[in-house]
């Protein structure tokens, strides 16, 4: 079978996550936090995003391993 689409988001999900992150840690200042009542968005979104991503790749791979355990062996 093809590529599974999980495998590309859950790459694209979780290096977006990662970025935001980044950003979360490097270009938080005071005025954007007061700006967002004190919460850091760019960490928790990134956090939320690595998970989801996280889940994408997990799944991807889980059917990946079964779809070659099921395939009938070659004579």
């Amino acid at each position: 079978m093809g590529l599974d689409i999980r495998l590309p988001i859950g790459l694209m999900f979780t290096i977006v996550g990662l970025l935001l992150i980044i950003a979360g840690f490097v270009y938080t200042d005071a005025e954007t936090l007061k700006r967002s009542l004190g919460i850091n968005v760019n960490l928790w979104w990134g956090a939320a995003l690595i998970i989801f991503g996280g889940l994408m790749l997990f799944f991807a791979l889980r059917a990946a391993k079964a779809a070659k355990t099921d395939a009938p062996p070659k004579n």
